[in-house]
């Protein structure tokens, strides 16, 4: 197929830049499309210079949190909204703001930020049963499989890094707060756990 001096060839996701690829991704997740797959939105903030892992801004998230808690639903939506501002798709953010708006009554940002943060939880869930290496959990942030326990009423007990076939896993034994049963998740951390790798390398 030839193309004219003025007319651009179809461009190819794949040779798109990790940052305008996941720009494009987030205009979609802005507009609420019921067709964006989460999990590539996901992968590709991991592919971003901003990508961070293991937490950025551990003082503004505990400012989130304690605004929430305390019903101070402005300064919560603040917090969370400095958060997203990096990380688009910090899952406990869009928890938190969907809450707040809410709570004071601003039922479309609510409805956005619940949009957001069932995507994300899907497309934890949906990666894997979490039940074997093999079927694990895909996350791209630590705080995913906390957030994943909370949901579940399920409380941390233990933490091993594995490695098997390449891959890296948390293997994560964790208790339910009612019954008291132990059960053992795996988590693959492949994303977070290369990244820690290349900066330590740096």
């Amino acid at each position: 197929v030839a193309f004219s001096s003025t007319q651009d060839p179809p461009r190819n996701p794949s040779q798109e830049s990790p940052k305008r690829s996941f720009a494009l991704l987030v205009e979609r997740a802005k507009k609420s499309d019921a067709t964006l797959d989460f999990k590539e939105l996901g992968m590709a903030y991991a592919e971003t210079d901003d990508y961070s892992p293991y937490g950025r801004d551990r003082e503004t998230r505990k400012k989130m949190f304690a605004a929430l808690n305390a019903k101070e639903f402005d300064l919560a939506v603040e917090s969370a909204e400095t958060i997203l501002a990096k990380n688009f798709v910090e899952i406990n953010a869009h928890f938190v703001a969907y809450v707040a708006h809410r709570e004071s009554g601003r039922t479309e940002k609510a409805t956005f930020h619940k949009f957001m943060f069932d995507g994300l939880v899907k497309s934890i869930t949906s990666s894997g049963d979490g039940k074997t290496a093999e079927t694990a959990f895909v996350v791209i942030t630590t705080d995913e499989e906390h957030t994943l326990f909370n949901i579940l009423g399920l409380g941390p007990a233990g933490q091993a890094l594995i490695t098997r076939d390449g891959h890296s896993y948390d293997r994560m034994t964790v208790t339910n707060s009612k019954t008291n049963e132990t059960v053992i998740y795996f988590f693959n951390i492949d994303k977070p756990f290369n990244w820690l790798g290349q900066s330590l390398k740096k």
